[in-house]
């Protein structure tokens, strides 16, 4: 987004800002170009706009975005593959329909050209060699301009910036307390850069000690007391020096105990008496050693349901849980695609990512690929095609296969479901809520929709309507 005489978001925020209290609002995500992947992503609030004019910049800038008359926007991005004039997207009773203007190269909705389509949540739009998100209704922060972008969001930390609004106020409560003595629970998948957010709190704590992350999933079951404690000289066979153990190495500084779930219950007791008494006694010694730590941890697991099982122990767990965080998946933060994308490439590659570019194919099955094994498979996936494209563009050929369409689309449904299904997307609570009942219903009277329809208390057509809707196969509860 251009920053000249004055910066467009911010004479967008005197201009455009949502006019309701913190709520929701649609969104529009400018995600990825994919002949400068390094050019800043953005996001903007649509609450008070009636239209968004898209089309090419004729500047050299990154993303400009004009305040029109009545609720008008006009978005500009420096794409050679847009038409002057390429999309218009628009508030239509309620719903967003996006109308291609006549452009050279088209319009996409999901991959799919076309003329005039209503979007949905989650819907992908690729206008010339561009892809957009649209959100129908996220997070709005009560105060604060209606486009963000990128290069615009405070990172006071690496690994502390997003674009999606609910994550960026989490990412603002850990900011604020790092400075304390707070412990803090990070939750969330496997992959989701739950090390890197408790490495950047230790780097805001302003503590003096080392950064020292542990993995408990990786102790030795028999070890794992001496491996965090320490030992002294002859506490046991082998045992031939003193060891000061991982806890003590983190003295005036940050332990980070990743998979905190899977420490023994012996473990657990003793790392309780650490945080209470601020004191270590190494394995075979009788004296406690003083000990400066603040304790981060994080897990995939439900800590809760493991108390309950007894396999956590409560008071451990009250004792850590100062503020748990949940990191989303990467597939529930796919707006941050392009964010994440230039940040690996700047980091991994520095000497060759200004030179990288992708195809249309290839950037298309990254944005709609679900990453179940989150920002680590997309690290592996985007450098290993980066490489092999060499001096030319990233192809679909040099993507992993499990990214191309045929196999992301099986990988969705062993997640739980395709984004690409719009006609679930549509639906609200109450139709979900209406469907599952009339699903009961059909299964309890072996598909007789009359006697459903009786059940109901509707005419027998209105319920015929809603399973054409819902499509409900009504031969699989006969059978």
């Amino acid at each position: 987004m251009s920053k000249s005489t004055s910066s467009p978001s911010a004479t967008l925020s005197r201009q455009v800002r949502t006019s309701q209290a913190a709520g929701v609002s649609p969104y529009l995500f400018s995600v990825f170009q994919c002949d400068r992947p390094l050019a800043p992503s953005g996001r903007l609030c649509l609450g008070d706009v009636e239209s968004v004019e898209i089309g090419r910049s004729l500047e050299a800038s990154a993303l400009r975005v004009d305040q029109l008359s009545g609720g008008r926007l006009a978005l500009r991005l420096p794409d050679s593959w847009m038409s002057s004039s390429h999309a218009v997207l628009r508030r239509v009773l309620g719903s967003w329909v996006i109308e291609d203007a006549k452009s050279k190269n088209g319009t996409l909705v999901n991959g799919q050209l076309t003329e005039r389509a209503e979007v949905v949540d989650g819907d992908l739009i690729e206008l010339g060699h561009s892809f957009f998100f649209f959100r129908a209704a996220l997070a709005t922060p009560a105060k604060g301009p209606a486009l963000v972008t990128a290069d615009e969001l405070r990172e006071p930390a690496v690994g502390l910036a997003t674009l999606v609004p609910s994550l960026a106020e989490e990412f603002e409560k850990l900011e604020a307390i790092a400075p304390s003595s707070v412990s803090v629970v990070i939750r969330g998948e496997s992959g989701t850069g739950k090390e890197i957010v408790a490495a950047a709190i230790h780097q805001l704590s302003r503590r003096s000690g080392p950064f020292v992350a542990v993995n408990c999933g990786g102790l030795s079951k028999t070890l794992v007391e001496s491996e965090l404690f320490g030992y002294r000289k002859g506490a046991f066979s082998g045992a031939d020096e003193d060891r000061m153990g991982l806890v003590r190495s983190a003295d005036r500084g940050t332990l980070f105990l990743d998979e905190i779930g899977d420490l023994p219950p012996s473990a657990q007791a003793v790392l309780l008496r650490v945080l209470q008494q601020g004191e270590v006694v190494p394995v075979g010694a009788t004296r406690p050693v003083k000990v400066d730590i603040r304790l981060l941890a994080a897990t995939h697991r439900d800590l809760d349901a493991l108390v309950d099982k007894d396999e956590f122990r409560a008071d451990l767990l009250a004792r850590i849980s100062g503020l748990t965080v949940l990191l989303p998946s990467l597939r529930q933060r796919r707006e941050d695609l392009g964010l994440l994308i230039r940040a690996l490439l700047r980091r991994e590659m520095p000497e060759r990512a200004t030179g990288v570019t992708f195809s249309s194919d290839a950037a298309r099955s990254l944005l709609a690929y679900p990453w179940p094994l989150n920002i680590r498979e997309l690290e592996k996936n985007l450098l290993t095609s980066a490489l092999l494209a060499k001096s030319g563009p990233v192809e679909l050929a040099h993507l992993s296969a499990s990214v191309r369409p045929a196999e992301a689309r099986k990988v969705w449904r062993r997640l739980g479901g395709i984004p690409e299904d719009r006609e679930e997307r549509r639906l609200t609570e109450s139709d979900r809520r209406r469907r599952e009942e009339i699903r009961a219903l059909l299964d309890k009277h072996a598909g007789n929709v009359t006697a459903v329809a009786h059940a109901l208390g509707k005419r027998r057509t209105q319920v015929q309507r809603w399973i054409k809707r819902y499509r409900i196969e009504v031969k699989n509860f006969r059978e």
